[in-house]
């Protein structure tokens, strides 16, 4: 019997200078597609992956740089390995890597759209002062409670990730996301850490960025997917074009419902596998569903391990 296996995705926060190098000095593909996503955005991905730089943590770079190193690692592992997905899932900008992986979007476009939805978003937070906090120690529902409750007084703030439980961030503007620290505290919350990003993902802030977002995906998508996704926004499963463009648009401006959709289907899988840097979802899996065995991809190392291990 085949096993049952998700390929799943990081999203911005994985990033890290050096990142995809070991893929990069071994491996002509990986040189290819550095060369051909440097060429299409006209950015020096060598440059903006192996030398310090303050521009991979801007919005409109990191995207395109996590994108193209999961990409490299998923496409060196399709290289040597016959095993197929049966779904794919990824956090925030990784739905849009796990897209590519279905099949339904090229990786040089994805590198395009990317690099257009992070500026997107960095435009629709320009001069708002928009900011994201990491909470933990509280729970789901009392952190659905505190939101709404501050948007009664006119705050703007909302949940954005749902990581794990006891741990959620929230997005808004940064002056209400100061204002709620000593009530998300009061609460039971043990951390509340304002996280040093210009953007507020994955809330109503990011409205203007859907419309153009929408057209450049209606441009690049594709109706073939090999396996289903598994959508940040419903925790559900979608194949098709027509799904893809209304729920990667609404993903702006809806919360990832990322400890929900591993609860979903990890009772059906055998594996997950991550491709990308670092090991954040791994990590986030152990504590999610323990029950999951999740392996990573994240340089050569580490694929000759995971091919080792399967």
């Amino acid at each position: 019997m085949s096993k049952k296996i998700a390929m799943i995705f990081p999203g911005q926060g994985s990033q890290s200078i050096g990142m995809g190098v070991s893929f990069y000095e071994n491996s002509a593909i990986a040189r290819e597609m550095f060369e051909r996503a440097s060429e299409r955005i006209d950015v020096d991905f060598k440059s903006l992956l192996f030398e310090e730089n303050q521009q991979i943590n801007e919005t409109a770079y990191t995207q395109p740089a996590i994108l193209l190193v999961s990409m490299i690692a998923y496409r060196l592992f399709q290289e040597r390995s016959k095993l197929s997905a049966s779904l794919f899932l990824g956090h925030s900008l990784g739905e849009f890597s796990a897209v590519c992986a279905a099949g339904a979007l090229d990786y040089i476009d994805a590198v395009e759209l990317v690099h257009r939805r992070g500026a997107l978003m960095q435009e629709a937070c320009t001069g708002i002062d928009a900011g994201m906090m990491a909470l933990v120690g509280l729970d789901d529902v009392t952190v659905e409670r505190l939101c709404y409750e501050a948007q009664q007084c006119a705050k703007s703030v909302w949940p954005a990730n749902y990581n794990q439980d006891g741990q959620l961030v929230v997005a808004g503007l940064k002056s209400d996301l100061k204002a709620m620290e000593s009530i998300f505290k009061e609460a039971g919350a043990k951390r509340a850490i304002l996280l040093n990003m210009s953007v507020a993902s994955h809330c109503d802030l990011l409205q203007r960025a859907q419309e153009p977002l929408r057209n450049a995906l209606d441009s690049m998508l594709s109706n073939t997917f090999s396996a289903p996704i598994i959508s940040n926004v419903t925790a559900q499963p979608y194949a098709t074009k027509a799904e893809a463009l209304h729920l990667l648009v609404d993903q702006l401006v809806k919360p990832v419902r990322y400890k929900q959709s591993v609860q979903a289907v990890a009772p059906q899988l055998d594996l997950a596998i991550e491709f990308g840097n670092g090991s954040v979802l791994k990590g986030l899996n152990r504590r999610i569903a323990k029950e999951l065995k999740t392996l990573n991809v994240s340089d050569t190392d580490s694929l000759e391990h995971v091919l080792g291990a399967l």
